[in-house]
């Protein structure tokens, strides 16, 4: 498995851990230089955002990843974690639906994450 997508993998784990909802990754490789991979995940409150967040920090950091930036930890409605390659996206519902990050990539795949084999599907939308 590659290093980013084991990454990856981490990532969607944590956000499962802390009970995300709606997670989705996206593959932007090739329709953008902004980063190869958004996750987008949705949280149901401030607390819960901030739990996803941390947790995403959390297992990151046992690989010795750290975020190069975050954003909007002062916010109540969403967080960016800025990995380089991949940006992690965590929302509540109404900024979620207000941003439409899904609609707006359309172009990009969905990747889909089994437990032992790591990526078992890219679909375009």
């Amino acid at each position: 498995m590659k290093k980013t997508e084991q990454y990856l993998k981490t990532v969607v784990e944590a956000l499962s851990e802390k009970k995300g909802e709606d997670t989705v990754v996206l593959d932007l490789r090739g329709l953008t230089q902004i980063a190869d991979y958004f996750v987008i995940c949705t949280g149901s409150s401030v607390p819960h955002i901030r739990a996803l967040s941390d947790g995403v920090e959390s297992k990151l950091k046992e690989n010795k990843i750290k975020p190069l930036h975050i954003e909007g930890q002062r916010n109540n409605s969403w967080i960016i974690l800025d990995y380089g390659d991949m940006l992690v996206h965590i929302f509540n519902p109404e900024a979620r639906e207000y941003y439409e990050l899904e609609r707006f990539w359309l172009d990009a795949r969905r990747i889909t994450f089994d437990n032992t084999q790591g990526i078992v599907s890219a679909a375009l939308n």
